[in-house]
């Protein structure tokens, strides 16, 4: 495959962050290749700046993993790990009778908002 018009993108970006007074730090940019072809074409290692930027299976970006089969599995199994150790506090604040407005409150706040967070398309 051709990914003359993906570098040239990433080489319009950087100067585009030149231009603006801004640097891509290559040491925190990861590269997820998406490719749904049957036949798979060896893509060459990207560089910004002279610098090699790795290459990764899967990436979090603003609190949503990502995978590179765009599949949700890694990502629902991290929401539901954050939901469960917060359903223990919510069942440690129950056994201690506080009131049901402020459960309702505290599930609102910390259980719900982590299922609901970036639900939106």
């Amino acid at each position: 495959g051709d990914d003359t018009t993906y570098r040239d993108e990433v080489e319009r970006l950087t100067a585009w962050c030149g231009q603006n007074n801004l640097s891509v730090n290559t040491s925190k940019t990861k590269e997820v290749i998406i490719d749904f072809r049957r036949k798979k074409t060896y893509i060459s290692q990207l560089y910004i700046s002279g610098d090699g930027v790795e290459r990764v299976p899967d990436f979090c970006f603003l609190g949503v993993n990502v995978e590179e089969h765009l599949t949700w599995g890694m990502n629902t199994s991290e929401l539901l790990k954050k939901a469960q150790q917060r359903l223990h506090f919510l069942r440690v604040l129950r056994k201690n009778n506080i009131t049901q407005r402020l459960l309702i409150f505290f599930y609102l706040c910390s259980i719900e908002s982590i299922l609901t967070y970036c639900i939106c398309v």
